[in-house]
């Protein structure tokens, strides 16, 4: 076979090249349908990817919102991408219109860790049978293991103790509250996946905790985020186990606390925990390919509940104790009305939150100002839809930006200050609003959210009861801007808690 010359290759490359420019066009072609969203101008190849500061997503959106409008369009890649912006937009993406913007895209990486038609998990589940089938589980199973009933709040309560506890060890020194958070958290929701909680210095809470921290960090790497948008580089032998590890030996830590479960369960008795009602809604799915109920699923199923349950209640509780050292005024106002309802003696239970609406509002406005998940996890329409007038066709990728509903100027009085007032009306009453939607909105709103709700106001209130918060004598006051790495953390900082 004869070398390339240079009288074959040139006219070789321009019908590549062709090729290439008319497989992009067939991409963007619906940027040319009547009444698509507005956007930036996409660059053969790349769409929008150039316009797009993935580094710091919220503002790069505030900033393009202010040129294009509430809905806008981008082209990252060959993936089309709506962006919806404020109250009325985001609500009516995901409320009016649920049905048509309640699906996930399909996340190419995730096959290597176990994801298949049967086996989703619960978070990134295409929106159909499977989803269904895992959400009502999921939900029932927590209200009947006591969310909303004496036996969780108990559970809380006991847990918020500890950490009390753990916080006193301290002596009033300096400290980074934010590893005891985690432990705290992932204790409650030990409870109710595993039955069972750890000690702050257990080894395997400790390798969990870490191998979660390690995962979040993986999922959020540039290569995963290359190796999705171009799927074929996963043919490269070793690279999806490589992108993957921390996730797979994060699984397996959950298989091995499943095994332990089995072997010690006594299946005489009713559930105790999730794990146990999985276990059981397994075993009456034998013989039944189309249940999603299967060993592969119980791990994603836990694992997405055990992160869901854990880190953001524990980064929104590192933000209020934050803002309490930055707020001594308010930390102050919250210790009075809890001396006042509770006293410093009697645990804090759920019924007081009725008559503690300033301690309510702070802890909402600590969510609001905190703004933990600003742009929620992308959905796609399932089908054809329309949205403040503009056509949205199906296949498409959506954020919702609840940054800009949790921020609005238009609504809130001080959008970018932490401010309590803004949930208090004029009498001292606390007061409901309809832009407040940290756990998003319809099908795929947080389905752990009393859970999140209960964890605030009992460890919240727990803390404030047996301590008073401040600034290390001879440090700097922290900065209260968040740190962007999907989820908004505070910038790191210590405080010093002072017994009551």
């Amino acid at each position: 076979m004869g070398l390339l010359t240079e009288n074959t290759l040139t006219p070789l490359a321009v019908a590549v090249a062709i090729f290439l420019l008319l497989v992009d066009l067939m991409h963007r072609r619906q940027h040319w349908a009547a009444r698509y969203p507005p956007g930036p101008i996409p660059l053969p190849g790349v769409g929008n990817l150039l316009h797009v500061d993935f580094q710091n997503l919220p503002y790069c959106f505030s900033q393009l919102r202010r040129r294009f409008g509430d809905v806008f369009s981008l082209q990252l890649g060959w993936t089309p991408v709506v962006v919806f912006n404020g109250l009325a937009a985001v609500r009516e993406a995901l409320v009016t219109r649920a049905e048509d913007t309640a699906d996930r895209m399909p996340v190419p990486i995730f096959e290597h860790v176990g994801y298949g038609p049967r086996s989703q998990g619960i978070f990134m589940a295409r929106y159909g049978p499977a989803w269904r089938e895992q959400r009502r589980f999921s939900v029932s199973t927590l209200r009947n293991f006591g969310l909303g009933k004496r036996s969780l709040e108990q559970w809380v309560t006991e847990e918020a103790s500890c950490l009390c506890a753990a916080f006193a060890d301290h002596d009033g020194r300096p400290f980074t509250p934010n590893a005891l958070l985690d432990r705290a958290l992932s204790n409650v929701i030990a409870c109710l996946t595993y039955g069972r909680r750890f000690e702050y210095d257990d080894p395997l809470l400790l390798r969990i905790l870490d191998l979660m921290e390690a995962t979040m960090k993986e999922e959020s790497s540039v290569l995963l985020t290359v190796l999705n948008a171009f799927p074929v580089l996963l043919r490269i032998p070793g690279l999806a186990n490589k992108a993957t590890r921390m996730r797979r030996n994060f699984l397996a830590q959950l298989d091995e606390l499943v095994t332990e479960h089995r072997m010690t369960r006594d299946p005489v008795l009713p559930p105790q925990d999730l794990t146990d009602a999985f276990l059981d809604e397994m075993e009456k799915a034998k013989g039944n390919p189309e249940s999603s109920f299967n060993a592969e699923n119980m791990r994603l199923v836990v694992s997405d509940l055990f992160v869901a349950g854990m880190v953001t209640t524990s980064i929104t509780l590192s933000w209020a104790l934050l803002l309490m050292i930055l707020h001594p005024d308010v930390q102050r106002r919250v210790q009075q009305e809890i001396d006042e309802v509770i006293g410093q003696v009697r645990r804090p239970e759920m019924a007081d939150q009725a008559r503690m609406p300033f301690t309510t509002a702070v802890i909402h406005e600590v969510q609001r100002f905190g703004d933990v998940i600003p742009l929620s996890l992308p959905h796609m329409t399932t089908h054809d839809t329309e949205v403040q007038g503009f056509l949205i066709p199906k296949g498409t990728m959506l954020f919702t930006n609840l940054s800009s509903v949790l921020k609005d100027e238009a609504i809130w009085e001080k959008p970018f200050r932490f401010h309590p007032e803004h949930f208090l009306d004029a009498h001292g009453r606390f007061l409901k609003q309809e832009a407040f939607m940290p756990f998003s909105a319809g099908r795929r709103a947080c389905l752990g959210e009393p859970l999140a709700r209960m964890e605030l106001f009992l460890f919240f209130t727990c803390l404030l009861q047996r301590f008073s918060f401040s600034v290390p004598a001879g440090q700097p006051r922290p900065s209260d801007h968040g740190v962007y790495h999907f989820m908004v953390t505070p910038s790191p900082y210590q405080l010093c808690a002072v017994p009551r």
